[in-house]
């Protein structure tokens, strides 16, 4: 049930490391020859309790581009504040 799961992020979490990486995804066991880039994200996040928590997703690339783009965005105007 989509309205069961548990948020990727705690509004109030406390980012303690972020880590990424950059793969290739050559076959699964449904597809004999894949070859797509993917960016593999692991972040350990700290609750509002203190308790440490590691979240990971993958993206796609135009996926990760879109995230870079909105990061540079929230760069942009933090400096204007």
């Amino acid at each position: 049930m989509e309205g069961s799961r548990e948020p990727v992020l705690d509004a109030k979490a406390e980012l303690i490391d972020f880590q990424w990486k950059l793969g290739m995804a050559v076959s699964s066991d449904s597809c004999r020859s894949l070859k797509y880039p993917y960016v593999a994200v692991m972040l350990k996040v700290a609750d509002h309790s203190g308790q440490v928590k590691n979240k990971s997703f993958e993206m796609t690339i135009p996926q990760f581009q879109n995230f870079y783009r909105q990061f540079k965005e929230i760069a942009a105007i933090i400096e204007t504040v």
